[in-house]
């Protein structure tokens, strides 16, 4: 049974009339009535009742329709996703990222690209930098966002967004005011760090930055995650440097401020398997471009 062969019976039961079907189909009378009978032999039933007046559907022919029509369309589907498919957008995109990206325009960006790719199921997967490379290397995610981390040959980075980092103080904080912080205001401030299994990179950028400003943070409270950080700061216990990003929370027990002098930056970096080549994973970046 060819795809061909359904088409030109369906044209047929569609239309009752051998001519109309061959116009609409673009074939002579002839090789039409000639493939019908064929494709009936092939079967071993007979699907139209035929008169010179009138072509009427058999009980087989009836049921063939309904079935026929079934196929093309799936047919047509198939085509249709295979065509879409090469141009990236059909299909499941699995996502690492650090928690700071959610601050970064990451859960936006999926809600557009989903809206207006219904083909398209992105699938995010929240993770520190090892993880994400470890799910890289194990082909369970196919792009991670990450902060700097030592990275094997076969992971290939690149630098996505780059922002300062900010001073997150209570609102309450006789510093809150200020337009810019000198960090050795800080010296006697009890501080709010991840620990450095977490991001060790981060952790020693902000206690090698202390120490060049004259002090060494007196750590009080540790957090895994940035948005834990900056609660902590909202219940006054104590301040931390935070990325830019995490001003987006629009938190009413906290303020951000820069600081007067801001010798490092937080960076995302973006994370794929050496010699990936996504559609799907381009078509993405699109609607994730930094600010």
């Amino acid at each position: 049974m060819e795809l061909r062969q359904l088409r030109y019976f369906v044209a047929v039961a569609e239309e009752l009339h051998f001519g109309r079907a061959a116009r609409r189909l673009f074939i002579s009378q002839p090789a039409l009535s000639f493939d019908i009978r064929r494709f009936e032999e092939q079967l071993g039933v007979k699907l139209l009742e035929r008169s010179n007046k009138a072509v009427a559907l058999t009980n087989a022919g009836q049921v063939l329709l309904g079935e026929a029509r079934q196929l093309l369309q799936q047919a047509e589907d198939v085509a249709t996703l295979t065509m879409q498919s090469a141009h990236g957008l059909v299909g499941r995109l699995r996502i690492g990222f650090v928690n700071s990206m959610l601050y970064r325009g990451l859960p936006e960006a999926v809600q557009k690209f989903e809206a207006e790719h219904a083909a398209v199921e992105i699938v995010l997967k929240e993770m520190n930098t090892a993880e994400q490379v470890r799910a890289l290397q194990q082909l369970q995610i196919d792009m991670g966002f990450a902060h700097w981390g030592h990275f094997p040959a076969e992971i290939e980075t690149q630098t996505w967004m780059s922002e300062a980092f900010l001073c997150c103080l209570p609102a309450n904080h006789k510093l809150a005011k200020k337009r810019r912080i000198d960090l050795r205001q800080l010296a006697h401030e009890p501080f709010i760090l991840f620990p450095r299994g977490v991001s060790p990179h981060y952790h020693d950028q902000i206690i090698a930055t202390c120490v060049e400003a004259g002090f060494s943070p007196r750590i009080r409270h540790e957090a895994r995650l940035w948005q834990t950080v900056v609660t902590m700061v909202e219940f006054q216990m104590g301040v931390a440097l935070v990325p830019q990003a995490l001003a987006r929370t629009d938190s009413r027990r906290a303020v951000f401020v820069p600081l007067a002098r801001n010798p490092f930056s937080s960076q995302i970096l973006r994370l794929t398997r050496a010699g990936s080549q996504l559609d799907l994973a381009q078509s993405f970046l699109a609607a994730l471009r930094p600010e």
